[in-house]
């Protein structure tokens, strides 16, 4: 029986298990051994009965036949830990599967263990009280990223080849940047966020992290498709990895501005962006078209709106709750608490549609804008939330709500609006990933997909972490 990890994509696993040269169950054990012996902390639960029961009938001529998979924390699997990266809900249980969940184990995928996330999927640090700190596999001393943090590190570090995630405000693509993954943020309710749904703040999509981009169409055929438990969950779209490579893209618009014209980049990156880009454009055949982007930056707008969900979420336990919350869940609540009244509400609304008008404009005149994932390569593994970029120091510059805010100004507004986003791997700066966005339009994630796959046969990226804690 083998023992080693598997680091090739998830798609050449499972034609290895119907070629018979591994079985489900070696595939299983090499993933339970790996996380067992793992100092990234990227798994924070683990169900090795049920997942070597699985391997042992796995059916290998299902899309994920037999494939062990992370699932993170934040989305319900019947019988699991269901606390949300939170002390408030150490204690709490699902009692059932999500609908992604569902949908992919009905693919025959088998769930091992449940990732890391940060408390609520609140920041992009994967560091909470309950949990401690997930580190990246690229080096020991930076996140990996979040809010799908230990997803990223999974994958990334060779624990499990796929794992699940979710993306308000850029939680799958700021993991993806800093580790040197794909993901895609689909169209909002693209795939369907229930059972027992909560709908605003319209932000959230859920996927995976991937190393490969037919993993992600796989995936995305696996689990896509309309919901009655989710009402704005979109109609089922077939063949998305049959799909690929179909696609003519030349002649489509494509507008670069790494910095979305309002976020702070560090040089570095934005050399590293810009080449990977014009490469990329080139190799694609697309058009170069010089538009002004200038898209509202409005980090405080997007917390707020968030906010109501998470008071939701707290009920009746805040503020008696409030020691076990991370500090930055603290600040966020207590800011929430002085400030969300009905002027407040009304202002975020407005700052909503401002986005969305903007960014409708831009896309009448591209197809693909092409931006940073982040505005620097992943910052320390305990935080605190980074406000020096490239050497400046954004307080001083700008003031505290830019310093901070600047952390996820290059993925928000493609949340806030709804329209489908990659982070593609692009390179790297002192060793660390760098991650190209691209946004497209709504219900096209087919060619962004086409697109990262140009990127992909162009510019191979390594599938794991050369140096991955194991």
């Amino acid at each position: 029986m083998t023992s080693e990890r598997w680091t090739g994509d998830a798609c050449s696993l499972v034609d290895a298990f119907r070629q018979g040269t591994i079985t489900p169950t070696e595939a299983v054990e090499a993933s339970l051994s790996a996380i067992e012996g793992s100092a990234l902390n990227a798994f924070c639960h683990i169900d090795p009965e049920s997942a070597r029961l699985e391997a042992a009938t796995a059916d290998v001529s299902l899309p994920f036949g037999g494939l062990p998979v992370g699932i993170k924390e934040l989305e319900p699997v019947a019988g699991w830990p269901y606390t949300e990266a939170s002390l408030v809900f150490q204690d709490r249980v699902a009692d059932y599967d999500s609908t992604q969940v569902t949908r992919l184990r009905a693919a025959g995928a088998i769930p091992v263990g449940q990732t890391t996330a940060s408390e609520f999927g609140g920041i992009n640090c994967t560091n909470s009280k309950l949990h401690g700190t997930t580190r990246s596999p690229w080096r020991s001393d930076r996140t990996p990223g979040g809010s799908s943090g230990g997803s990223a590190a999974a994958v990334s570090g060779g624990l499990v080849p796929l794992a699940s995630g979710s993306d308000g405000g850029g939680s799958i693509r700021i993991p993806a940047g800093f580790t040197g993954l794909f993901g895609l943020k689909s169209t909002f309710g693209r795939i369907p966020k229930g059972p027992k749904t909560l709908q605003p703040p319209l932000t959230v999509t859920v996927g995976c992290l991937s190393r490969s981009v037919r993993d992600t169409a796989r995936w995305f055929d696996v689990c896509n498709g309309f919901d009655p438990r989710d009402t704005l969950s979109l109609p089922r779209v077939t063949g998305w990895e049959a799909a690929l490579g179909s696609f003519d893209l030349s002649g489509k618009r494509a507008v670069v501005s790494v910095d979305l014209g309002g976020a702070i980049v560090a040089p570095d990156v934005v050399s590293v962006i810009t080449e990977a880009a014009e490469s990329l454009i080139a190799a694609a055949g697309l058009r170069r078209v010089d538009v002004v982007v200038d898209l509202p930056q409005g980090g405080l707008e997007w917390a707020m709106s968030n906010l109501v969900g998470l008071a939701g979420t707290l009920g009746d336990r805040y503020p008696g709750c409030n020691d076990d919350l991370t500090p930055e869940i603290q600040l966020g609540m207590n800011l929430a608490s002085h400030n969300l009244d009905v002027t407040t509400a009304g202002a975020t609304e407005m700052f909503r549609i401002e986005v969305n008008e903007r960014m409708a404009d831009l896309f009448e005149q591209t197809d693909f804008v092409f931006a940073a994932t982040n505005p620097d390569v992943a910052f320390a593994a305990t935080g605190p939330m980074p406000t020096t970029v490239g050497g400046l120091d954004l307080i001083s510059a700008y003031g505290l709500n830019k310093a901070i805010g600047n952390n996820g100004a290059l993925t928000i507004p493609a949340n806030l609006t709804g329209h489908p986003a990659v982070s593609i791997p692009a390179g790297a700066v002192d060793g660390l990933p760098v991650g190209l966005q691209v946004i497209g339009r709504h219900h096209e994630e087919q060619l962004l997909l086409e697109l990262a796959l140009a990127a992909e046969r162009q510019r191979p990226w390594p599938l794991v972490a050369p140096a991955s804690l194991v």
